[in-house]
This record gives structure tokens, C-alpha cells and sequence, in this order.
């Protein structure tokens, strides 16, 4: 079975929605839905009126209707209604309620279910093994809709092979969750039943391939150390793709623009990652013929590519947003304070989004979607969630340092405003959007020459070329 040359990165919040995942797919590469707060998404889609019925078409084909009945009975508004709040969902916990992880499910299979419709291409998911609490819904979901892959980075998924395993049979599913603090004896973890959560037992289901985001010729040695940990392929990526990177290693040095400055000991070992004998593809900068001909040379199976995903006519940016930023000036920072979660995380300078200092200054501090809150130990061993986002004063009295707060920005709102579903709060404060983009947009004026608009099968043609390669004809699914 031919792996694909070519990688779609899952991005942000619905950037990569099912759209971009199925056009991609479509035309024979590995289509990628990004899983983070599709929960989320999912209920203020269907809050809006979900134009064109697709959500509701997805609800229909789910294998348990009582389940997704109670989906659109409980968000579904007809035509929608503007100029109001979006009705709130339940926030992640180690003791989820029974119908927020049924949200999450029904979200993930939606997702795949639309990305898959009408090709035989291949569909992935991207989940980021930092927000721990939200992926067993998320996954199962997916995989009840026959997703193919799942990557994951943001952290080490050493868990998660054992988990497709569980979850592929519906069995319970036990992934750990690290909790700041804890001690030795402290047992944090979650559990998903589907069978208890679903009330019946759906068909049998197909494991889908793991591919690791990793950053480093020795994470990926230290994943493949044991057969429990091992996934079956890794996405090398470099520090200046979109979204959160990895610190450099050392101590951390910034250049004159205060961004992170990385060294010899960052340099991506490619020979130590072919060695290990799985498939790999580059990621980072790798949009042109040139770095997948050069990726190829390195002995990567291809490139995963975000950026020009993003700014693709099928991408889930607003479009207003596209527009711009395919004709506005600016500048992709890599900011190791904007994030909760510590990592780097690039931010594109766009007038009038919260990466503009005066815009963010009038934002209401607050910590509403949670997405990105740490588990922490209370001195009675119970446990609590905080957010460098959320109010100072919350965030120290729960234990947190105030140093932290500095520069931190609420990204989980940010990302979902910049696809067109900002929250707006009941004094008619509506959310401003943030943009995360790689720092590499050379590409632009290449797919851009024949007009403004391009659309993913340009990009795939646009790296393929170099190659003699077509852009079209599907990769089959994996084996079951």
C-alpha cells in the first residue's frame, strides 16, 4: 500500500476542518482534520444553524441515533441566533460528565465522517497529547467514522498505541494524566468506556496508524525503545512550523525580537530517525518541490506541509482573515510567553487580532473553555485546574506563580474566533481572533501567480511538480 509523499498539518481550531482534510484526501494525499475542541465546534455549528445541513447529514449516519439525537436536541437552533451567546459546554476533567464525553465522540466522528465522504482517500486526526483529558472521546470518535491516522504531538503519546488497541475492540480505554505536583503514590488517570457510555456495543473497527510529532532524532528513539510505545510512523518536525514548537534545548536564549534562539543541539538528526526503520516525513518549511525532493533524498517517505493548507480556499480561516493575510504585510513571531501550556508558539502580527498588545489589553481576562488548564495537587491531595490565562489573582491564589501570567493569552478562544465562531459575551464583548501560522511563507507568491485564490489540489500540485508526480488518485485506507 503506497504511503502518501504528502502530509496536510491539522491546524489550530477547525482550520483544518473536513473540508481542506477531504479535498486533500480527495486528491491522493493524507488528509488531516485537526481533533483539538471539536466539541466545541461542533455545538456552536450547530448553534449557528449548521448552513447546508452538513453536521446534521454526519449525525445521521452515527451508529447510535439515540446519541446523536440528543446532540442536535440540545444545540441545533434553526437559522441560528446571531448577537447572542454561545451556549457553554462541559469543561475537561478527570471525571468527565457523561454528556460531555458523549459531545466529544459524536464531534470527532462528525469531523471524520464529512472529511471522508465522497473519495477512497485517507483521513487523519490530529490531537495533541497535552490536552490529555479530551482525547479517548476524540479518537473514539474518529475511529467509529474509520479515520485512518492519528497523529499526535505536543508531547510524547506513549500511551496512546495501547489506547487505539482498547478502543478498536471497545474496550475501556485508560490514558494517565500527569497532574502538577503529584506524588508517588498518586494514580491520575481517565477512563472511557464506550460500551457503558454508548449503552450498546457498535461494530468492529479498524485500528488506525499512529504517526508521532516529534522534534528530535532521540524522542523518536526513546518512543521506539519499547514495542508498547511504538508507533508506526513520525512527523520530524522543526521549530518553525505553525503552532507550538518545542523549546530549544539548554537554556533559554532570545534574540533581539525575544524569540527563542535554537542550536547545533536542535538540528534534526534525519539519519537517526531512518535508521529506526518506520516511515517519517519532514515537517517545518517544507512547502516547495525543492524540500520534498530533498526530504525524499534524506530518506523521509515526504513532507507535511500546514501553512499553504491554511491559506487554501477550503481552509476553515475566516475568510476575511485569509484575505488578509494573503495581502497584508506582516510578521509570524515565535512567543514563548503567549501560550498556557509553556512551549513556543508562533503568532502572526495581524492588526486587530489578540496579538495585537492594544486589542488583548481590552480582552476580559478569563478561562472559560479550559482546554489548556493544568491539573494541579491541592495541599489535600485533591485536584484543581488552573490557567495562566485566566485572572492573575485566580491564577496565584490556586497556587500558580505570577510570573507565569506574563504575556499569556487565551488561545482556545482565539483560535475558535478565527474561524468565525467567536464567543460574544452577554455586555456584547465579542472575542478577537488569533492566528497561528509557520514562519515560512515563501510559497505565497508561487501559488498565488495565477490570482489571489488557491485551493489545496494547487498546493499538491505546486510540491508534486518537482517530483513528476500527479495530483490525483487516492492512497488506499490501511489494512485492518
Amino acid at each position: 500500500m503506497p504511503l502518501p509523499s504528502i502530509i496536510q498539518g491539522g491546524m489550530g481550531v477547525g482550520v483544518s476542518g473536513w473540508r481542506l482534510a477531504g479535498a486533500v484526501a480527495g486528491a491522493g494525499q493524507l488528509g488531516v482534520v485537526s481533533g483539538v475542541a471539536l466539541d466545541v465546534l461542533l455545538a456552536r455549528r450547530l448553534q449557528t444553524g449548521d448552513a447546508g445541513g452538513h453536521v446534521r447529514r454526519a449525525l445521521a449516519g452515527f451508529p447510535v441515533p439515540a446519541v446523536a439525537r440528543s446532540v442536535l436536541d440540545r444545540f441545533f437552533v434553526p437559522g441560528g441566533v446571531p448577537d447572542r451567546p454561545f451556549r457553554p459546554i462541559s469543561r475537561l476533567g478527570l471525571r468527565p460528565r457523561r454528556e460531555g464525553q458523549l459531545l466529544s465522540v459524536v464531534a470527532g466522528f462528525v469531523e471524520v465522517f464529512l472529511a471522508k465522504e465522497g473519495h477512497r482517500g485517507v483521513v487523519g486526526v490530529n490531537l495533541l497529547e497535552k490536552i490529555q483529558m479530551a482525547n479517548p472521546a476524540a479518537v473514539y470518535g474518529a475511529m467509529l467514522a474509520g479515520v485512518d491516522y492519528v497523529l499526535m504531538g505536543a508531547g510524547l503519546p506513549t500511551e496512546v498505541p495501547r489506547l487505539l488497541d482498547a478502543l478498536a475492540e471497545h474496550r475501556p480505554g485508560r490514558l494517565s494524566v500527569q497532574v502538577h505536583g503529584a506524588v508517588a503514590d498518586d494514580d491520575h488517570h481517565l477512563t472511557l468506556d464506550p460500551a457503558e457510555l454508548l449503552g450498546e456495543r457498535p461494530g468492529p473497527l479498524r485500528r488506525p496508524r499512529l504517526l508521532a510529532i516529534v522534534s528530535s532524532a532521540t524522542l523518536a528513539g526513546y518512543l521506539c525503545r519499547e514495542e508498547a510505545t511504538r508507533p508506526d510512523g513520525f512527523v520530524l518536525e522543526h521549530a518553525n512550523a505553525g503552532g507550538h514548537s518545542a523549546r530549544p534545548r539548554g537554556r533559554l536564549v532570545l534574540d533581539d525580537d525575544g524569540e527563542p534562539v535554537y542550536g547545533p543541539r536542535d538540528r534534526l538528526d534525519v539519519g537517526k530517525v531512518a535508521a529506526l526503520g518506520l516511515p517519517f516525513w519532514l515537517a517545518g518549511g517544507q512547502a516547495s518541490p525543492a524540500s520534498l525532493a530533498a526530504a525524499r533524498a534524506a530518506g523521509a517517505t515526504g513532507v507535511q506541509v500546514g501553512t499553504a493548507f491554511a491559506l487554501c480556499r477550503e481552509s476553515g480561516l475566516d475568510d476575511d482573515l485569509r484575505h488578509r493575510l494573503l495581502h497584508e504585510a506582516f510578521v509570524v513571531r515565535n512567543d514563548v510567553l503567549a501560550s498556557p501550556t509553556g512551549f513556543p508558539f508562533k503568532v502572526a502580527t495581524l492588526a486587530g487580532t489578540a496579538a495585537d498588545e492594544k486589542v488583548y489589553a481590552g480582552r476580559p481576562r478569563m478561562c472559560d473553555l479550559s482546554y489548556l488548564r493544568t491539573p494541579f495537587r491541592r495541599p489535600d491531595g485533591s485536584v484543581g485546574f488552573r490557567c495562566p490565562a485566566e485572572p492573575v489573582d485566580e491564577y496565584v491564589r490556586k497556587g500558580g506563580a505570577v510570573e507565569d501570567t506574563v504575556g499569556s493569552r487565551c488561545l482556545c478562544n482565539g483560535l475558535l474566533a478565527t474561524v468565525g465562531f467567536p464567543q460574544r459575551r452577554p455586555d456584547g464583548y465579542v472575542e478577537p481572533p488569533l492566528v497561528t501560522l509557520g514562519q515560512d511563507l515563501s510559497f505565497v507568491p508561487a501559488l498565488t501567480r495565477q490570482g489571489v485564490d488557491y485551493g489545496a489540489v494547487d498546493v499538491i500540485d505546486y510540491l508534486l511538480a518537482g517530483a513528476g508526480e500527479a495530483g490525483e488518485g487516492a492512497v488506499s485506507p490501511p489494512p485492518s
